[in-house]
């Protein structure tokens, strides 16, 4: 197991490999830094995934040990995150082979040395409704469905109101609700995803306190939102209508909605957003208590 906070030296000792035919290769999986991380982000949007600009450099720092790459010489030909969030919960993603080298056992042989990372955390992941079969094998067990729902937003003509903007003061609020929500705190990691360039983020406020609050960033294609957090769906529509409008009337937004979240369908529906792909949440333990009925949109299908 790779210890949060290992360096690049310690994690060069640490590393895997897996047997390979005669004369070949053998795949060595090992800790990936940011820039490394670069490329399989772009076989992530070779798939279709349409990763948010810089998700994985402002994710990175939650768990730097906890992305890792296979290679068969110096050539990269496989990937897996696992971010530790907390002693009690993990959540996986990236798990990819590059085409040119699928069907050889290298996607197994990477999850191998890299799973272990978690340790006995619980763990959470976003499967393509294909591969349900394999996770469960592994042990995971599927909680709920996850809808990507996309298009351009349509303006609903009434100015939103409770919605402002994130200011520094808002933080440690909207990390103590963002915790009711998600099944790890993650203060340090909502510092950088409220306030990094392009992300646009506006918490709704009632009687004072904070009762939602939602993150808009640019993608490869349009633009996401998550997390979209609320109490209440006229909270949500006030912060969607407010993320939303500085947007042209040509870009497209997509928001992933977990099911069954009816009010959340609505708002997608009534924006006119339409159901793109379907994912299956799974986890390795129980699901986790989260106010899912809060949950309009969740943050990233790659990263938790």
């Amino acid at each position: 197991m790779h210890p949060l906070g290992e360096t690049p030296q310690q994690r060069s000792t640490s590393e895997a490999r897996t047997p390979a035919a005669p004369g070949a290769d053998a795949l060595t999986v090992t800790g990936a830094s940011p820039d490394e991380w670069r490329q399989v982000v772009e076989w992530a949007a070779g798939e279709g995934w349409n990763p948010g600009r810089d998700d994985a450099a402002l994710f990175h720092p939650t768990d730097p040990a906890g992305f890792f790459i296979g290679r068969l010489g110096t050539r990269a030909v496989s990937a897996i995150s696992i971010v530790n969030y907390s002693e009690q919960f993990a959540f996986l993603g990236y798990y990819l082979v590059h085409p040119d080298h699928r069907r050889q056992g290298l996607g197994m042989a990477t999850w191998q040395a890299a799973f272990p990372h978690a340790g006995t955390r619980t763990i959470g992941l976003d499967a393509v409704p294909a591969q349900t079969a394999n996770y469960q094998r592994a042990g995971f067990t599927a909680a709920n469905d996850t809808v990507r729902h996309g298009g351009r937003p349509e303006r609903s003509g009434i100015p939103a109101a409770g919605a402002v903007p994130v200011t520094p003061a808002h933080l440690d609020a909207i990390a103590a609700y963002d915790r009711q929500c998600f099944p790890a705190g993650r203060r340090a990691f909502l510092t950088r995803w409220l306030t990094a360039a392009g992300h646009t983020a506006c918490v709704y406020l009632r009687d004072g306190g904070v009762a939602g609050y939602g993150v808009i960033r640019p993608a490869r294609d349009g633009h996401r939102i998550g997390p979209l957090f609320a109490d209440t769906p006229q909270g949500a529509e006030a912060l969607f209508d407010t993320l939303v409008a500085h947007l042209g009337p040509d870009e497209e937004v997509s928001l992933d909605i977990p099911e069954p979240q009816h009010a959340a369908g609505a708002l997608a529906k009534a924006r006119g957003l339409t159901p793109r792909f379907q994912t299956v949440r799974m986890y390795t333990g129980p699901v986790p208590d989260t106010w899912m009925a809060r949950t309009y949109g969740v943050t990233s299908l790659e990263l938790g």
